[in-house]
Protein backbone atom coordinates (compact mmCIF):
# COMPACT_ATOMS: atom_id res chain seq x y z
CA UNK A 1 0.00 0.00 0.00
CA UNK A 2 1.58 3.66 -0.84
CA UNK A 3 2.37 5.29 1.95
CA UNK A 4 1.16 8.93 2.68
CA UNK A 5 3.55 11.87 2.54
CA UNK A 6 1.39 14.70 2.63
CA UNK A 7 -2.29 15.34 4.10
CA UNK A 8 -4.49 18.29 4.78
CA UNK A 9 -7.46 18.68 6.62
CA UNK A 10 -9.64 22.09 7.02
CA UNK A 11 -6.86 24.51 5.66
CA UNK A 12 -8.44 27.81 5.64
CA UNK A 13 -6.16 30.67 4.55
CA UNK A 14 -7.57 34.24 5.05
CA UNK A 15 -5.71 37.37 3.60
CA UNK A 16 -8.11 40.72 5.81
CA UNK A 17 -11.40 38.94 5.22
CA UNK A 18 -11.12 37.14 2.31
CA UNK A 19 -10.90 33.25 2.96
CA UNK A 20 -8.77 32.03 0.16
CA UNK A 21 -8.91 28.17 1.19
CA UNK A 22 -11.93 27.80 3.09
CA UNK A 23 -11.97 24.24 4.75
CA UNK A 24 -9.47 22.42 2.28
CA UNK A 25 -8.44 18.97 2.49
CA UNK A 26 -5.55 17.11 0.56
CA UNK A 27 -3.95 14.07 0.01
CA UNK A 28 -0.79 12.42 -1.43
CA UNK A 29 0.01 9.49 -1.77
CA UNK A 30 3.93 8.19 -2.98
CA UNK A 31 4.75 8.13 -6.65
CA UNK A 32 1.61 10.06 -7.11
CA UNK A 33 1.42 13.03 -9.77
CA UNK A 34 -1.81 15.25 -8.76
CA UNK A 35 -2.62 18.24 -10.47
CA UNK A 36 -4.39 21.34 -9.42
CA UNK A 37 -6.07 23.33 -11.81
CA UNK A 38 -8.52 26.66 -11.03
CA UNK A 39 -9.48 30.23 -12.10
CA UNK A 40 -6.68 32.84 -12.19
CA UNK A 41 -6.62 34.23 -8.21
CA UNK A 42 -8.32 31.26 -6.72
CA UNK A 43 -5.57 30.75 -4.16
CA UNK A 44 -3.54 27.92 -6.51
CA UNK A 45 -0.39 29.54 -5.50
CA UNK A 46 -1.65 29.92 -1.72
CA UNK A 47 -2.60 26.33 -1.83
CA UNK A 48 1.01 25.27 -2.36
CA UNK A 49 2.51 27.88 0.04
CA UNK A 50 0.77 25.91 2.21
CA UNK A 51 1.11 22.41 1.27
CA UNK A 52 4.95 22.63 1.04
CA UNK A 53 5.26 24.65 4.42
CA UNK A 54 6.35 27.68 3.21
CA UNK A 55 3.47 29.69 5.08
CA UNK A 56 2.42 28.76 8.64
CA UNK A 57 -0.20 31.18 8.77
CA UNK A 58 -3.31 29.01 8.48
CA UNK A 59 -5.73 27.22 10.40
CA UNK A 60 -5.70 23.46 9.58
CA UNK A 61 -4.16 20.25 9.85
CA UNK A 62 -0.88 19.36 7.91
CA UNK A 63 0.77 15.95 8.10
CA UNK A 64 4.51 16.22 6.03
CA UNK A 65 5.90 13.04 6.13
CA UNK A 66 4.44 12.20 9.24
CA UNK A 67 5.60 15.56 10.69
CA UNK A 68 2.70 17.64 12.43
CA UNK A 69 3.64 21.32 10.25
CA UNK A 70 1.19 22.98 12.67
CA UNK A 71 3.61 22.04 15.44
CA UNK A 72 7.08 22.01 13.66
CA UNK A 73 9.64 24.78 14.82
CA UNK A 74 10.85 26.83 11.90
CA UNK A 75 13.76 25.02 11.62
CA UNK A 76 12.21 21.72 11.62
CA UNK A 77 10.03 23.42 8.39
CA UNK A 78 13.02 24.33 6.88
CA UNK A 79 14.68 21.17 7.19
CA UNK A 80 11.38 19.48 5.77
CA UNK A 81 11.92 21.81 2.94
CA UNK A 82 15.42 21.25 2.31
CA UNK A 83 15.45 17.21 2.82
CA UNK A 84 11.82 16.27 1.32
CA UNK A 85 10.27 19.05 -1.13
CA UNK A 86 11.56 20.25 -4.03
CA UNK A 87 10.37 23.61 -5.56
CA UNK A 88 9.34 24.78 -9.04
CA UNK A 89 8.66 28.59 -9.03
CA UNK A 90 6.47 30.58 -10.83
CA UNK A 91 9.26 33.23 -10.75
CA UNK A 92 12.25 31.40 -11.28
CA UNK A 93 14.43 33.10 -7.97
CA UNK A 94 17.74 32.48 -10.39
CA UNK A 95 21.23 33.75 -9.33
CA UNK A 96 21.84 35.76 -13.00
CA UNK A 97 25.46 35.50 -12.56
CA UNK A 98 25.78 31.67 -12.37
CA UNK A 99 25.79 29.54 -14.83
CA UNK A 100 22.86 26.73 -14.86
CA UNK A 101 25.42 24.21 -13.65
CA UNK A 102 26.08 26.30 -10.30
CA UNK A 103 22.37 27.25 -9.87
CA UNK A 104 21.28 23.99 -9.83
CA UNK A 105 23.75 22.81 -7.27
CA UNK A 106 22.65 25.49 -5.12
CA UNK A 107 20.25 23.66 -3.18
CA UNK A 108 23.04 20.99 -2.37
CA UNK A 109 25.27 23.90 -1.25
CA UNK A 110 22.64 24.97 1.32
CA UNK A 111 21.63 21.33 2.89
CA UNK A 112 25.72 20.34 3.65
CA UNK A 113 25.71 18.05 0.52
CA UNK A 114 29.22 17.19 -1.17
CA UNK A 115 28.22 19.17 -4.19
CA UNK A 116 31.13 17.11 -6.08
CA UNK A 117 28.90 13.88 -4.86
CA UNK A 118 25.67 15.09 -7.14
CA UNK A 119 27.81 17.66 -9.86
CA UNK A 120 27.37 14.51 -12.46
CA UNK A 121 23.59 13.68 -11.68
CA UNK A 122 22.78 17.53 -11.51
CA UNK A 123 24.85 17.52 -15.00
CA UNK A 124 23.06 14.56 -16.44
CA UNK A 125 19.23 16.44 -15.49
CA UNK A 126 20.56 19.33 -17.06
CA UNK A 127 21.19 17.81 -20.35
CA UNK A 128 18.14 15.62 -20.61
CA UNK A 129 16.15 19.05 -20.47
CA UNK A 130 18.09 20.24 -23.39
CA UNK A 131 20.48 22.65 -22.07
CA UNK A 132 24.11 23.37 -21.97
CA UNK A 133 26.56 22.55 -19.14
CA UNK A 134 28.61 25.40 -20.09
CA UNK A 135 29.63 29.27 -18.34
CA UNK A 136 26.62 30.86 -19.57
CA UNK A 137 24.91 33.26 -16.79
CA UNK A 138 22.05 32.53 -16.91
CA UNK A 139 20.67 35.96 -17.21
CA UNK A 140 21.61 35.60 -20.69
CA UNK A 141 18.95 32.47 -21.04
CA UNK A 142 15.56 32.32 -22.42
CA UNK A 143 12.21 32.20 -20.27
CA UNK A 144 11.87 29.21 -21.18
CA UNK A 145 15.75 28.18 -20.48
CA UNK A 146 15.81 29.34 -17.16
CA UNK A 147 12.41 27.33 -16.33
CA UNK A 148 14.02 24.39 -16.83
CA UNK A 149 17.11 25.14 -14.92
CA UNK A 150 15.06 25.81 -12.23
CA UNK A 151 13.18 22.56 -12.58
CA UNK A 152 16.36 20.56 -12.66
CA UNK A 153 17.42 22.42 -9.67
CA UNK A 154 14.24 21.39 -7.51
CA UNK A 155 15.49 17.91 -8.64
CA UNK A 156 19.04 17.97 -7.39
CA UNK A 157 18.22 16.70 -3.74
CA UNK A 158 16.18 14.15 -4.46
CA UNK A 159 12.82 15.16 -3.43
CA UNK A 160 10.50 12.65 -2.13
CA UNK A 161 7.87 15.47 -3.35
CA UNK A 162 8.03 17.70 -6.24
CA UNK A 163 5.70 20.76 -5.93
CA UNK A 164 5.57 23.11 -9.01
CA UNK A 165 3.92 25.87 -9.45
CA UNK A 166 2.71 26.32 -13.44
CA UNK A 167 6.15 25.06 -14.45
CA UNK A 168 5.32 24.98 -17.96
CA UNK A 169 4.10 28.31 -18.32
CA UNK A 170 6.94 29.87 -19.65
CA UNK A 171 7.69 27.01 -22.73
CA UNK A 172 6.27 26.73 -25.64
CA UNK A 173 4.33 22.75 -26.44
CA UNK A 174 7.26 20.96 -27.16
CA UNK A 175 9.24 21.95 -24.42
CA UNK A 176 5.92 21.34 -22.56
CA UNK A 177 6.13 17.99 -23.79
CA UNK A 178 9.30 17.03 -22.97
CA UNK A 179 9.48 18.44 -19.70
CA UNK A 180 7.21 16.41 -18.54
CA UNK A 181 8.50 13.56 -20.14
CA UNK A 182 11.77 13.82 -18.58
CA UNK A 183 9.59 14.52 -14.94
CA UNK A 184 7.25 10.97 -15.47
CA UNK A 185 10.78 9.62 -16.53
CA UNK A 186 12.28 10.29 -13.42
CA UNK A 187 9.15 9.82 -11.41
CA UNK A 188 8.94 6.06 -12.09
CA UNK A 189 13.00 5.57 -12.03
CA UNK A 190 13.03 7.95 -8.11
CA UNK A 191 9.02 7.62 -6.77
CA UNK A 192 9.45 11.18 -6.08
CA UNK A 193 5.22 12.14 -6.34
CA UNK A 194 4.41 15.46 -7.97
CA UNK A 195 1.69 18.38 -7.18
CA UNK A 196 1.90 20.88 -10.09
CA UNK A 197 -0.41 23.54 -10.85
CA UNK A 198 -1.31 23.34 -14.14
CA UNK A 199 -3.34 24.83 -17.15
CA UNK A 200 -2.46 22.52 -20.10
CA UNK A 201 -4.94 19.64 -20.90
CA UNK A 202 -2.43 17.68 -22.09
CA UNK A 203 -0.40 17.64 -19.14
CA UNK A 204 -3.63 17.84 -17.01
CA UNK A 205 -4.20 14.03 -19.13
CA UNK A 206 -1.10 13.10 -17.19
CA UNK A 207 -1.51 13.00 -13.69
CA UNK A 208 -3.20 10.10 -11.46
CA UNK A 209 -6.01 12.82 -10.29
CA UNK A 210 -6.55 16.51 -11.36
CA UNK A 211 -8.52 18.53 -8.84
CA UNK A 212 -9.86 21.90 -9.10
CA UNK A 213 -9.76 24.82 -6.23
CA UNK A 214 -13.06 26.76 -6.25
CA UNK A 215 -14.37 29.17 -3.84
CA UNK A 216 -11.56 27.92 -1.64
CA UNK A 217 -12.30 24.15 -1.90
CA UNK A 218 -10.85 21.57 -3.62
CA UNK A 219 -13.00 19.52 -6.47
CA UNK A 220 -11.73 16.14 -7.81
CA UNK A 221 -12.31 16.10 -11.61
CA UNK A 222 -13.65 13.05 -12.81
CA UNK A 223 -12.76 12.62 -17.27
Amino acid sequence: MSRSLISAGSIIKTFENLKVLNGTNFSLLEGEFVAVTGKSGVGKSTLLGVLGALDPTFEGELLINGVNAVEASSSELAELRREFLGFIFQDFHLLPNLNALDNVLLPAVFSGTDTEAVKDDAATIISRLGLRNDSTPTRFLSRGERQRVASARALVNNPRVLMADEPTASLDEESEENLFDLLDTLRKERGFAIVAVLHSKRILSRADRVLELREGVLHEKHA
